[in-house]
């Protein structure tokens, strides 16, 4: 089959963001039919919350900013290519990456990535789940690979779903807010820092700033995915310290949604039991007595 060569572009609409400067995904094209598709990105330098990361001498590109790439990729294809209407939920269950830090570094070529939809199960003519893979390549090199599953609802499955929890949360904290110190958590500033100290060696209490102008762009009626994943970078960045921590690969799983009304979010960093990986954390958040997440980090 032969490929389409006219390059679509992408809205921060499309890609679940409400500024440019927030929206990575900046063109795409389909390789063939409708489950494989080339995306060209761009990767800033100067982005106030995904900022390049140190590794030795130089420095690479935040792993959480390919993520979330990827993440915003695969929401703008699914609207674009596949006519999921933007009122219809996406349920995140799992998110993976593995990346080669020596291809991630700040200087080179803009990313160009290879979307594949697998496992596309529909109910009529509604996609109802659905496996995406990625790979990312910068001149033609392999940096990273990683994948996703999710399903869908639309607005009456999901109110079900959510037993009517369906109107966003409002929390913002206060100066008074006690935050662990930025460069332990591996933040700049302590607007970014998302954990709180417990008290108790290796468990954090989750700072939740519905202000925070990367992680809350839009009304949400329940704490987002990606929240989780900067809080469990963070917490093995405290876990780790005064080691500089690069998440080579990650691995989360969400089990729960995580709620504005409901108890602290705690959670707790623990060395994973990964032959010859000493550097390997597993991190899991809790919600009154039931676990939200599982999440895998491998640093390099």
């Amino acid at each position: 089959m032969m490929q389409d060569t006219v390059e679509r572009h992408l809205s921060p609409q499309l890609c679940h963001r409400m500024r440019s400067e927030d929206t990575f995904p900046v063109e795409w094209r389909p390789l063939d039919g409708k489950d494989r598709f080339a995306v060209r990105a761009v990767w800033p330098t100067d982005h106030p919350f995904f900022t390049p990361v140190r590794r030795g001498a130089g420095w690479c590109h935040d792993p959480l900013l390919v993520v979330e790439t990827l993440r915003q990729a695969t929401m703008a294809l699914l609207h674009t290519a596949h006519g999921v209407p933007l009122t219809r939920h996406m349920l995140l269950s799992e998110i993976s990456l593995t990346g080669d830090p020596t291809g991630l570094t700040v200087v080179g070529d803009e990313p160009d990535i290879e979307v594949r939809f697998t496992e596309r199960l529909l109910r009529g003519d509604q996609l109802t789940e659905m496996r995406v893979e990625w790979t990312v390549r910068r001149a033609e090199r392999v940096v990273a690979t990683g994948g996703a599953h999710a399903r869908f609802a639309g607005p009456a499955a999901y109110r079900r779903l959510r037993g009517g929890r369906v109107e966003p949360g409002v929390v913002h904290p206060g100066p008074w807010t006690h935050r662990a110190p930025a460069p332990l958590v591996g933040r700049s500033g302590p607007e970014d820092v998302l954990l709180g100290p417990t008290g108790r060696e290796g468990v954090w209490e989750l700072v939740v700033d519905t202000g925070h102008p990367t992680l809350f762009q839009r009304p949400n009626d329940h704490i987002p995915g990606m929240l989780f994943l900067e809080a469990a970078r963070q917490a093995a960045s405290a876990a780790l310290w005064p080691l500089p921590c690069l998440p080579t690969a990650l691995r989360i799983t969400f089990h729960r949604y995580a709620e504005f009304d409901g108890g602290p979010c705690l959670l707790r960093a623990e060395p994973a039991s990964t032959a010859g990986t000493p550097r390997a954390f597993e991190v899991t958040g809790y919600q009154d007595g039931a676990r939200l997440f599982s999440c895998e980090l491998r640093t390099g």
